[in-house]
């Protein structure tokens, strides 16, 4: 899941909640659109692998 920020940038959160906290993991800040929905496709790939 992908979350534009006030400051601009971009940022992966992951698709399930955590069940301890009741929030999403954060896994990365990004200034681009485009470069967190690559960064999204590797780890996609990699929970696969």
């Amino acid at each position: 899941m992908i979350r534009k920020l006030k400051s601009g940038e971009y940022r992966l959160y992951s698709r399930k909640q955590d069940p301890k906290t009741g929030k999403r993991r954060n896994l990365g800040t990004f200034k681009t659109r485009s470069a967190a929905e690559k960064h999204e496709k590797a780890v996609q790939f990699f929970k696969r692998k």
